[in-house]
């Protein structure tokens, strides 16, 4: 079974920070590449960061040096630490586990100016 589950979003000011969490299922947890993505209202959904089976991140440009994805192998987590938030980070984040081509629930951001 695959399941993908996000938390830790939330509301905060511009300039503050969030994580958040996606919990995985066994199978979802052991693919290739992990990902987290975003959509704005009104835009499309759009790949924040990812990660591979070996712990190698990549970032979408606008928002290298700010956010940070790991992998806890332990819990069947991947995180994404948020720092430095501006308002244009506001969207729904979603976990994706592009091998079986699913979906998390998804957990709304919101970044206050």
């Amino acid at each position: 079974q695959v399941q993908l589950e996000e938390s830790g979003g939330g509301l905060v000011q511009a300039g503050g920070s969030l994580r958040l969490s996606c919990q995985a299922s066994s199978r979802a947890f052991n693919t290739k590449v992990l990902a987290w993505y975003r959509q704005a209202p009104g835009k499309q959904r759009e790949l924040v960061a990812s990660i591979t089976a070996g712990g190698s991140p990549d970032y979408a440009d606008a928002v290298k040096g700010r956010f940070t994805i790991s992998r806890d192998i332990r819990r069947r987590t991947i995180s994404l630490q948020m720092n430095s938030l501006k308002p244009d980070d506001t969207a729904v984040y979603y976990c994706h586990a592009p091998f079986y081509s699913y979906w998390g629930q998804g957990t709304q951001v919101t970044v206050s100016s």
